[in-house]
């Protein structure tokens, strides 16, 4: 016999129900993660990890523990969820029990309250993998944002956009590297480079690719008036190693020297040790100053500048390119993906998904978690045809 519904203080949610939901959505997620294979997997790679010629093949090593180390996240991720499952049908247990004689126990209620709120919100995260299915999806990105039309505003709105991304990959345990920031003629930003390093950053943050609107009362018009700005977001895959994918000729390449300033680290000096790459067959240019010498921040803007054209090259023809690298608008009026209003009134609506908070100022702050997934489910629904 199903235990009863279990209901906290205010709340009167069937938990019981809940929880067997979760059963089923965890044991869905155990057959399309694969998780008998992935035990197999990773008894492989150690075996492999574990050989003393392991590091001969500096290049083959670090595929090979990076792939290891996602293997045992997925792992231990479910197998916690599963032993978490089960402790919170003993809570439902104890609880039934103790209703049934009468004596309601609230402590073990709110325990379960919050076991099963942690359940569904855990579980909500892992099923997030199945909505991946590009080929770079798991790794690390390149972004770059760029103010658009709003004079000023906009580059204080570029500004405000990095420092938003900032807080989002802080939130997820990413680790953010600003590689250039080219500052503004008053105030914000020109446009920033930034490399963010965590599991299926690329992923995600490509959900955010595209123009960004900002409503709110200037504070850079001495009558605060009312304006509108724009700013960009652009994201490639980041691979550390593309030359089995592009080949890079020096004299392809315009290289420039100029003076490091603005917010791009901690390092940052004041001699010409600021590198600009601009590639000429293509127009790509890429600019890094963050690093201790100019030959570091060359290396470092080769590389992205190798991940931008390996993006490039994905596509035979330009219609191509713009399936994989979404679409691309003009950063102006018309063509934002999400607004944030903060004056009349304060919401962030997207306009692909219509995902929508009155909460900006935790937008603002990285809360930017419900717009990806939102825009991960549409883009897997419009893959495969469906209405979702």
């Amino acid at each position: 016999m199903a235990p009863p519904e279990v209901a906290g203080p205010g709340d009167q949610r069937d938990l019981a129900a809940e929880l067997a939901a979760l059963a089923t959505r965890l044991s869905e997620a155990e057959n399309y993660l694969h998780v008998d294979d992935l035990r197999k997997r990773r008894e492989e790679l150690e075996n492999e990890a574990a050989r003393p010629d392991l590091w001969d093949d500096p290049e083959r090593a670090v595929a090979l523990t990076t792939e290891l180390g996602a293997v045992t996240d997925d792992i231990e991720r479910l197998d916690s969820l599963r032993a978490d499952l089960d402790d919170a049908r003993v809570l439902i247990e104890m609880v039934t029990e103790a209703a049934a004689g009468g004596a309601p126990e609230e402590g073990l209620e709110r325990e379960l309250t919050e076991s099963v709120t942690g359940l569904v919100r855990r579980l909500g995260a892992l099923e997030l993998q199945s909505l991946f299915s590009g080929e770079y999806d798991d790794r690390d990105a390149v972004a770059e944002v760029h103010a658009g039309a709003g004079g000023t505003d906009a580059q204080d709105w570029a500004e405000m956009m990095l420092r938003m991304y900032q807080r989002w990959a802080e939130r997820r345990g990413f680790s953010v590297e600003v590689d250039e920031a080219t500052p503004g003629q008053e105030a914000g930003l020109l446009s920033a480079t930034f490399i963010v390093r965590g599991r299926f950053a690329y992923g995600l943050l490509a959900t955010e690719r595209g123009v960004h609107r900002l409503v709110r009362m200037s504070p850079f018009d001495s009558q605060r008036r009312r304006q509108t700005s724009f700013a960009s977001l652009d994201v490639v895959p980041f691979l550390d190693d593309v030359s089995d994918e592009v080949t890079i000729d020096e004299k392809d390449l315009r290289v420039d020297t100029y003076r490091s300033s603005g917010a791009g680290g901690q390092h940052v000096n004041k001699t010409d040790s600021a590198v600009r790459l601009t590639h000429l067959p293509t127009g790509l240019v890429v600019a890094v100053q963050n690093e201790r010498s100019q030959h570091q921040n060359r290396a470092k803007a080769l590389q992205i500048l190798g991940a931008k054209l390996a993006e490039l090259n994905r596509a035979d023809r330009r219609a191509e390119l713009d399936a994989l690298g979404g679409e691309r608008s003009d950063n102006a009026w018309g063509s934002q993906i999400r607004s944030y209003v903060l004056a009349p009134y304060q919401m962030v609506k997207d306009t692909r998904t219509s995902v929508e908070t009155g909460n900006v100022e935790a937008v603002l702050d990285g809360d930017l978690d419900e717009f990806m997934e939102a825009e991960l489910r549409r883009q897997r629904g419009a893959g495969s045809g469906s209405d979702g």
